[in-house]
Parts: C-alpha cells; structure tokens; sequence
C-alpha cells in the first residue's frame, strides 16, 4: 500500500507546522521563513526502537537510586563540561561557526575514548574517509577502535550502528544526514527533526552515548528547528576568537550536570589544548594603570574568571553620540550610562561612549556593572584606578551597589591571580569568611559615588 504524503509548510526559525503559506510565522513571528515540504503520514513502526507497549508507570518512591556511570573523555576541562564525565546512552549538540574545531575537538575525544577500550563510530558525512584520516594523522590519532564511516543515508548508518554496536556514536553532522522516506531535501525542518528523533531513541535503547555536530545560522543560532535543541541532553555551543587561537565551550542545557560551565581551549597543530587558568589568558596583554581599564572578577558557571574591561569617551560635535560596546548587553550600557549622568552630574549626552571586553569573551550577568560604569569615568576623568585593584558589584537604578552571588569563589580568583585589593558591595562584607579576609584588602561600597571616588 503506497504511504500517503501531503504537503505542509514549516518554519525554518521555531519549525512551527501549518497547511498553507503565510508571510509571516504565527509562533516565532519571523518573515519569510516558511517553506513547503512533502509529509509522510505517520505509521506504527515509524520509530523501530521506541520501548514496547509491554512498558508502565513507576510510582515516584519505588525508584530506585543509581549513581549514574561515566566516561572519562581525556580531559579535564571537557568532564567538567558534561557535570564529571560523558554519560551513556546520552545526546549532545556541538554549535558553532564554521572552521571553529568542531570536528577536531570530536575527533580528539574519539580517540581518546577508544583508547579506553569503547568502540567509535564517526560518520563523517561531510567528508570522505580519506580527508578525515589526514586530519586523524596530523593530530597524531591512532587506535584500532575507532571506525570512520563516510555516508548520509541514515538507513545505511543504522545498519553500521547495529552491525558494529558502537559504545560511542559521532554524527558530523546532522544537517547532512537525511533519511530516503522523507522527500525534502537534507537540513530541512522535517529531515533534520526526523533523523535528531531517531538518534534519539538509538541512543536511549542500545545505550550509546551520541554527539550531533550542528550547524549555525547567520545570526549564530544553531540551524534547523529549535525542537532539536529540546530532543538533545546538552547542548555545547563554540565560541571562536581567530586572533588568538582561543576556543570557548560553553553549555547551553545540560540533563546530567550544571548548565552556564565553560571551558577555554587553545587551537594548536596538534589540535584543541585546554587552558587550565583562562584568567591569566584574558589579562596577559593587560596594561597597568592604563586608564580606563578596570578588571572584573564574573562566574561562568561554576568557574570564576578574571575580565578586563576597556572604557573610551571622547567628545562628540554630532548631535547624537555615538554608543558601541562588544561582549555585553548594549542596554545595559544605556542603563549604566544614565546612572551615571544622573547621580555624578556627567555630560554623557556630549561625549562618544566605546566599551569593550578584552578577549572576546561575551558577559551576562550582572555582577560587571560597576566595573563597567568605573572604566567610562575613569576615561571621562582621565583618571586610573589602582593598577592591583579588582570590583565587584551590581548598579541599581538609585545609583546603589547591589550584593552578588558567589562572592567568595570571585573573590578567590582574585587572589590567585596576586591582586591585593578588591571593591565589593557593603552588603556582601559581611558574608566573607575571615580567611579570605586575611588576604586581601576588602573595600565595601554603598553607591556610585563612593566607588568614583576611588579613581585617582
């Protein structure tokens, strides 16, 4: 009996599923990003490896408890990523712009698994055996239990996956991938979900700990329907800095462990290297008592680091100033730009504001306030602040200094990294264990005019 199909149409953006076209997404309102693709009608034995119907409920407190098993990946930095090591039976997404390492960084991790005694599958869709093999060898990768299988049919790939029965599957990467019975065309909405489904479920019943390599879109967000980042267990986005050959992962979602971690790697002939004190790479091009320079200490999950941001203002003969920062909200700039017009007196509707992150690294939360609001006036002012001097600190709207969580793990950091003094808000003073006390000079500060003051 032929399989009834029907056309539908599908947004590219949130892969919201409709009977006809409209200019518009009705979910995620996006533009033209409605496509129309051909739908096979769903049958019984449409996912083979979804648990019998013989399966029932489980009451809550007959659950038993099981520390859940893990595989050691190599590296330090990429177990603290997945919350201690890779999980069995798991799903992770790899993002990122192209040529960032995400295939080298799979490739190392293959190869340090098999040679743990786990047998490796890489399907390398988008490059034949041979070219992945020279990457192998320029990394000096070797191991018999790594296997290398070139192809995009999923069909033909499932039946590796059963013949081999790998403890490791790597698919580089899911948008190349496509099944036969699905007329559209690879890493379109329904090929993309369809095969991420089925994965899914293989990885769930053979107890194969899985990596899908994934494409971004021109605005950086990873490609296809954002069910695939709902399918998935964690998700690793990369982040690339090419001037410096830094590499950053940070984690989007993560089932087994916490989620904001990030890890710093640097990109060598050999391959990705992991950096196990960034903060030292972010300051080691810093300037001393460079005006308008201040250094933060912030959390990336449950690491601190150590930033340094750059602050330039110069007068403006235009009516409207110019406002340009990098790695962080340029709202929050507006915000912090206005305190400071408001409780300081500023002409900051006379001057052009340019504020930085050194490194390239990009910055959420809001503990970097103050550093931020110190390093515009100590360009207005022409002023320095103390060369060995770190701030901490969340700005209201009154122009009060806010506490900040985690004050301890930052205030740690900053004494690794030799610095002797540190502004924090008042309210965290008290919470600050006397052994870190000893160590460092502890300025506590009520509101922004206090902290300015500090500039000389």
């Amino acid at each position: 009996m032929p399989v009834k199909q029907k056309n539908v149409w599908y947004c590219n953006e949130c892969g919201h599923k409709q009977f006809k076209w409209t200019g518009q997404c009705p979910q995620c309102s996006t533009w033209n990003s409605l496509n129309e693709e051909v739908e096979i009608a769903e049958s019984s034995n449409r996912f083979q490896s979804i648990t019998s119907p013989t399966s029932r409920p489980t009451k809550l407190k007959d659950v038993t408890h099981t520390e859940i098993p893990r595989m050691t990946t190599g590296s330090k930095e990429c177990d603290r990523l997945f919350g201690g090591g890779l999980v069995a039976g798991s799903l992770t997404l790899i993002g990122g712009d192209p040529g960032v390492g995400k295939s080298t960084l799979t490739l190392q991790l293959s190869n340090a698994l098999a040679k743990q005694g786990l047998v490796v599958l890489y399907v390398c869709g988008e490059e034949s055996v041979e070219q992945t093999s020279m990457r192998a060898r320029r990394l000096n990768l070797d191991s018999d239990n790594l296997f290398l299988f070139s192809e995009t049919n999923f069909g033909l790939i499932k039946a590796q996956i059963e013949a081999i029965n790998p403890q490791v599957l790597i698919i580089d990467s899911i948008q190349i991938v496509y099944k036969s019975e699905i007329s559209s065309a690879p890493g379109s909405v329904s090929q993309v979900r369809e095969t991420a489904t089925e994965c899914m479920h293989i990885a769930k019943r053979k107890n194969i700990a899985t990596f899908l390599i994934g494409h971004v879109t021109k605005s950086g967000e990873i490609a296809g329907p954002r069910v695939l980042e709902h399918l998935v267990d964690t998700v690793l986005y990369f982040e690339g800095d090419r001037q410096h050959n830094y590499r950053m992962i940070k984690v989007i979602k993560n089932r087994f462990g916490p989620t904001d971690e990030m890890a710093v790697f640097q990109m060598q002939t050999g391959g990705l290297i992991e950096v196990p004190n960034p903060s030292q790479i972010f300051l080691e091009e810093r300037v001393r008592d460079a005006i308008g320079s201040v250094v933060i200490p912030t959390l990336e999950g449950t690491r601190a680091l150590l930033i340094e941001v750059q602050a330039l203002v110069t007068p403006t003969f235009f009516p409207t100033p110019s406002r340009r920062c990098a790695g962080f909200d340029p709202n929050r700039m507006a915000l912090l730009l206005a305190v400071l017009e408001k409780r300081m007196g500023y002409q900051m509707h006379k001057c052009d504001v340019f504020v930085s992150i050194a490194g390239g690294l990009r910055i959420a939360e809001p503990g970097i306030d103050l550093g931020i609001l110190l390093a515009v006036a100590s360009s207005l002012d022409n002023k320095k602040l103390h060369a060995e001097m770190a701030v901490i600190g969340e700005v209201g709207l009154g122009g009060e200094l806010r506490s900040v969580y985690r004050i301890e793990s930052r205030l740690k950091e900053v004494i690794h990294m030799g610095f002797k003094h540190c502004l924090v808000p008042k309210r965290n003073v008290k919470g600050i264990a006397e052994d870190i006390r000893s160590k460092i000079n502890i300025v506590g500060i009520e509101g922004v005019e206090e902290a300015v003051r500090m500039l000389h």
